[in-house]
Parts: structure tokens; C-alpha cells; sequence
């Protein structure tokens, strides 16, 4: 929760005024070698928990492709999804 200042790392949605109790997910997956160690370990909301399972990889809908899915420990934010029609400001919310 420290780590993750009380915010989901996959989505950033935050902890405070969700009625459901956010989930420590295995970044990477027991079932593909991964660890329970403070590493592979992110937490992540209800929505992203339930949405990413045990999976590493998932099907693009747009190009049909399969991509990885992000890592908040190997990816960053703002460089693997992209905004269209909205300003970011200096800490990653949108501006007015």
C-alpha cells in the first residue's frame, strides 16, 4: 500500500472512496515462474485484478494482436498507454 500510495499500479485508480478492498497481484503470474516476493508484487484494483487474472500477455481488440500487458515494475505509465484529446499535467492528471 506504501509502495503504491494507496493507488492501483496498473490503473492508478485510488484506494480512498472505493467501497471494494484493492487486491495484491502477482505482477508475474505463479503459473509463468513468477515469485511472492515484494517485487512481483503490485496492488491493484478489483477492476485490473479480475481484467489481467493470471496473464501476461492478452489479445490488442483494435489489431487483434497479442501484446503484453503492462508491468508497473518494468513499464512505465505514460509511456505504454497514450492519451488522445487530453493534456497531461507534471503529475500525470489531466489539465485543464
Amino acid at each position: 500500500m506504501e509502495r503504491a500510495q494507496g493507488r492501483c499500479e496498473y490503473c492508478r485508480l485510488a484506494q480512498q472512496g472505493q467501497e471494494a478492498t484493492f487486491h495484491v497481484d502477482h505482477v508475474i503470474p505463479l503459473k509463468e515462474g513468477g515469485e511472492t516476493a515484494s517485487d512481483n508484487l503490485a496492488l491493484a484494483c478489483v477492476s485490473c485484478s479480475l481484467r489481467k487474472a493470471a496473464r501476461l500477455r492478452a489479445i490488442d481488440p483494435e489489431s487483434g494482436a497479442e501484446v503484453s500487458l503492462s508491468s508497473p515494475r518494468h513499464d512505465l505509465w505514460h509511456e505504454h498507454f497514450g492519451w488522445e484529446g487530453a493534456r497531461l499535467n507534471s503529475w500525470g492528471r489531466v489539465a485543464p
